[in-house]
């Protein structure tokens, strides 16, 4: 059996979604593991401050960690249903540049929006934030008290459009934006066996969980 301590970083954005799960179903199939949690939506550096491993949500372009993908993710732009029965002229992404936007300032996206018609083309948006805020939750909570129209992670998003609270706009468009959900750890030589139980734990769990209303928001 194995046993010991496993330092974890994860970003408040998924320990406070249907993902965060995951770490509490390891706990309790492992009694011996401690889990040492740490919640934070920056990068960490894991070597520097001592971490096991990390949950990231991204695009990986760190060649000198080892990552493995649990999930993929989309993104959605999204908007109460108040608000799109308010712009009926919302018909292609570009009609955004004129229309109140919410921004999640941790997104790599800021507020230069990419989307793929249904030709394949890219259309690229600069939009005019009303709300600014870094983190998915804030501005998911905006987007649903109609200040504006959003870009927000299938995953985030998906509660509230199952719930009638978020609607998906721009039918026949996708966000460019996007990426997997990724268990990261640093290059050594051997790789503890807790932290490769663990990692091999949250593989099985992404693979055979997922939110109902996560797919029918894809």
């Amino acid at each position: 059996d194995v046993k010991g301590r496993i330092k974890v970083s994860a970003p408040r954005s998924l320990a406070d979604t249907f993902y965060g799960q995951s770490l509490i179903d390891f706990a309790v199939a492992n009694p011996d593991i401690i889990l040492d949690i740490r919640l934070d939506d920056r990068f960490v550096d894991l070597v520097e401050e001592g971490f096991d491993l990390a949950i990231r949500i991204t695009r990986m372009d760190d060649s000198s960690l080892i990552v493995r993908r649990l999930a993929p993710f989309s993104i959605l732009p999204v908007a109460s249903p108040e608000l799109v029965a308010k712009t009926p002229d919302l018909q292609k992404p570009q009609d955004l540049a004129r229309l109140p936007c919410i921004l999640d300032t941790n997104a790599r996206t800021l507020a230069n929006w990419s989307f793929t018609g249904p030709d394949g083309d890219t259309v690229n948006v600069s939009v005019k934030p009303r709300f600014e805020v870094n983190s998915p939750f804030p501005a998911r909570q905006a987007a649903v008290a109609g200040l504006g129209f959003a870009l927000l992670p299938d995953f985030v998003a998906a509660p509230e459009i199952e719930a009638g609270r978020l609607v998906r706009i721009l039918p026949g468009y996708k966000c460019v934006s996007g990426g997997g959900i990724y268990a990261v750890y640093p290059h050594r030589r051997y790789l503890p066996a807790k932290v490769r139980v663990l990692v091999d734990y949250l593989s099985h769990w992404f693979k055979t969980h997922e939110p109902a209303c996560a797919k029918s928001g894809k």
